[in-house]
């Protein structure tokens, strides 16, 4: 095998580096002159995270959807034990019972307590005109009295039996102070078992409702990334068992510099186009600008581009075409996002052949 000489490796080198360039330079012109008036910035698909938390500590009793299922807004996803929840719940019914029961009870006594007082006020009549009488008497044997009709002991027992209903009188209006004071004790004691009802509705209604948090459900529809609990499971309050995204709200987060971000206003059209689908364009529309600028995260940009502050731009992909296809819907795909600065400019030929 013949050693190829210094100069024959030099000419090689430099032809190399003529093509090369050569190439370099077509392709930079061409790009540069179809992506004039447009500026693009590098990002990944993002959805709205869901996580299926308890409010309440306790047992996962069991996981009713698997790893990448659809779901339905209200659909059930996971249990929790409920045992305890559900004594409780017969407590307090049992509680609730009562104090209606101790309400019909104060009711008989207000009912009962009114009658007595009726019956002392005509206990009071009563013993009003027996005084009124013996009153009349008095007054004639005093006459009599005077005169000699009578004779002086007559006079003095109808004094005495004067001063008899006079008291009688006092006893029977004390009896019907004392059936009001009654009547207002049982009317307090409903008043406290009519709180006691209500008391107890308020726990049945609690308990009912951390029954009805004890099963998970989705809250939207959307789609299950991963279990983060598994049945059988203790968790405290607020922890995790499911994790969903909501496919309804997918969208790509990149970075432009300040040139470009300050001329990108809510609305624009995006393009965006996938490193695992370079052939499809996928419409958006931009629905957040930063108002500050920030160092891009290493999971974005490249490392030169790391090193400048950039301006973060949210481009969401409409509903309806999301509905279409939702099976293909994937978060974490990276791609590039493509914005028309000028308005004059058509899209260029890649860029317009926009999924439908």
């Amino acid at each position: 095998m013949k050693k190829i000489s210094k100069k024959a490796k030099i000419a090689l080198s430099i032809a190399a580096l003529v093509i090369a360039g050569g190439i370099y330079g077509v392709v930079s012109y061409m790009n540069a002159h179809e992506m004039d008036g447009f500026v693009s910035g590098n990002g990944r698909i993002e959805a709205t995270d869901i996580n299926i938390a308890t409010k309440a500590p306790g047992q996962v009793v069991d996981i009713l959807v698997n790893e990448g299922e659809f779901v339905k807004a209200g659909q059930l996803l996971a249990t929790m034990q409920v045992t305890s929840l559900e004594a409780q719940l017969s407590e307090a019914q049992a509680q609730f019972k009562q104090a209606q029961h101790a309400v019909a009870s104060a009711q008989a006594q207000v009912q009962m307590r009114q009658s007595d007082k009726a019956a002392m006020q005509a206990m009071v009549v009563q013993r009003e005109a027996e005084r009124q009488a013996a009153e009349h008497r008095l007054g004639r044997s005093a006459i009599l009295s005077k005169e000699g009709a009578t004779s002086k002991q007559q006079y003095d027992d109808d004094r005495a039996g004067m001063q008899s209903t006079v008291a009688a009188v006092a006893a029977a209006k004390a009896q019907v102070a004392t059936a009001e004071a009654s009547i207002n004790a049982a009317k307090a004691q409903e008043v406290g078992a009519r709180s006691a009802v209500d008391a107890a509705a308020a726990t049945i209604e609690r308990i009912e409702s951390d029954l009805a948090d004890s099963q998970l459900k989705a809250p939207r529809d959307g789609r299950v990334q991963y279990k983060v609990a598994q049945p059988g499971e203790i968790l405290g309050s607020g922890g995790n068992v499911l994790n969903m995204i909501d496919v309804s709200d997918v969208y790509m987060s990149f970075f432009l510099p300040e040139t470009a971000a300050g001329k990108v206003a809510i609305g624009t059209d995006v393009r965006l186009v996938l490193d695992a689908a370079p052939d499809m364009v996928i419409p958006a529309k931009v629905s957040f600008v930063a108002s500050a600028a920030q160092f891009t995260p290493k999971t974005v940009e490249t490392e030169s581009e790391r090193q400048k502050l950039m301006f973060r731009v949210k481009a969401h992909i409409p509903k309806e075409l999301l509905g279409r296809y939702l099976d293909q819907v994937k978060t974490g795909l990276p791609g590039v996002a493509w914005i028309r600065l000028d308005d004059s400019k058509a899209w260029p030929a890649k860029l317009d052949n926009k999924v439908k």
